[in-house]
């Protein structure tokens, strides 16, 4: 008989985050926010120009990005500045889109 392992705490934990996570990634405007950052420092009002956003909307994206723990955020004066909260995120992002990359040529070779 086989065994079945239990989870414990810290691995339903861990799922739970790993849950969070995935949701602040399921917005194609917010992957586009951590490529922006991905390549360094941002003001809030940069990002919201290259986005094409409001500020309102910007707003939001930045609060889940920050509560998944992928973004952090500081004052310089009025300015507000965004940056991922480690490499791993820039990462997994490449890792996501090289996945899907070679998804496209599988499909079209099929």
């Amino acid at each position: 008989m086989k065994k079945v392992s239990r989870k414990t705490g810290a691995d339903r934990d861990l799922y739970e985050r790993q849950a969070i996570l995935c949701k602040a990634f399921a917005n194609p405007t917010r992957i586009h926010l951590l490529d922006l950052l991905g390549r360094g420092e941002l003001g809030a009002s940069d990002l919201q120009e290259r986005l094409g956003i409001s500020k309102a909307n910007l707003s939001q994206h930045v609060s889940i990005l920050r509560g998944a723990g992928v973004v952090n955020t500081r004052r310089e004066g009025k300015r507000l500045l965004c940056v991922l909260s480690s490499p791993e995120i820039k990462e997994a992002c490449n890792q996501i889109r090289a996945i899907l990359k070679k998804q496209g040529r599988n499909h079209r070779s099929s």
